[in-house]
Formats: structure tokens, sequence, C-alpha cells
């Protein structure tokens, strides 16, 4: 089966992404066995909608993206296992927030998670999740050195097995 990776976008982001080649330092494998069984592992979500908690925390820097349109926010932000009729907010340039925050599942599967822990397809639930801002163009520098380390140690901290990518 072929994959047409540019389906939904515009034809004009075909050359500037078609032949883009890794970031310096990732030209190995990107692979890491899993160890434990689906239903004995706890898992976390990572939504790259630019969720946050509407209120509690601070929105990503739209700001600075809209001045410079390539850099986009490498911070993340932790959201709670079970938002609890906690509003979210949602600060992304390139999503239409309307959808997301009507129905927060569609980039945050909480919902979706939780019913496969009760399926018992899922162990169970990491204590946390995370958000972040996609469409990262500049500064990988910082996600390597930074913002990824610091998601590893969160989960780390709460022993979870496995990352569920939810990109958006």
């Amino acid at each position: 089966m072929i994959v047409d990776s540019y389906r939904f976008l515009p034809r004009s982001f075909v050359p500037l992404y078609s032949g883009a080649a890794p970031a310096p330092g990732d030209d190995g494998p990107v692979w890491a066995p899993f160890e434990k069984r689906l239903a004995e592992a706890r898992l976390a979500l990572l939504t790259s909608a630019g969720l946050y908690l509407d209120g509690d925390q601070a929105p990503f820097d739209g700001e600075r993206e809209k001045a410079e349109p390539t850099w986009g926010d490498p911070t993340h932000r932790v959201l709670p296992a079970s938002l609890d009729g906690r509003p979210l907010g949602m600060m992304h340039l390139h999503v239409n927030p309307d959808d997301v925050l009507a129905d927060p599942e569609i980039a945050l599967p909480l919902g979706g998670l939780a019913a496969l822990v009760a399926e018992g397809r899922v162990g169970s639930v990491a204590p946390r999740h995370f958000s972040v801002m996609g469409y990262q163009q500049a500064g990988l520098e910082v996600w390597r050195n930074e913002t990824a380390p610091a998601i590893v140690e969160l989960l780390r901290h709460d022993e979870t097995d496995g990352l569920i990518l939810a990109p958006v």
C-alpha cells in the first residue's frame, strides 16, 4: 500500500517536505522493544494539538509563532489522566481549534484509552498525559535537549510502559 502523506494538504507542501533529510544526529533507526504485554502495560498519551488546562496553565506561545512562522513553542504541558470537567484551551496556528475543543477526544483520546483499560486490552492509564504544539520546524535542539528528556523523566517517574502519540 502506498501512503500519500500529502493527500489532505495543499500540494504546495510537497516540495517543502518531500526531500527532507533527517535532522543532524537522527540518522539511525528509532526503535525500542515493547517488553510487556499490552494488557499489563501502563500507557500515557501525547498530543501535538497544543492543548493546555484553560485557566490553570499558560497557553503555548502563539504570539511568537505569529511573528516567526517557522518557530513553534517547544515547551510541553502536563495534563491529568482525567480532566474531571476541567476545560481545555488550544493554541495551534495550523489547526482550527473549534472541533478539537468541542470534542477533545479527537486530539486527546482519554475516553478511548479508558475503554481499552475497561476491556482489559490495556493494563492501566498513567497518572498524567502530555501536550506539545506540533509543526516544529525550528528549535529541534530544544526538543532534543530539554522537552523530550523532561517528558521522558516524568514518564519514567510514573512507571509508564508506553506512550501513545496522538498527532494533530
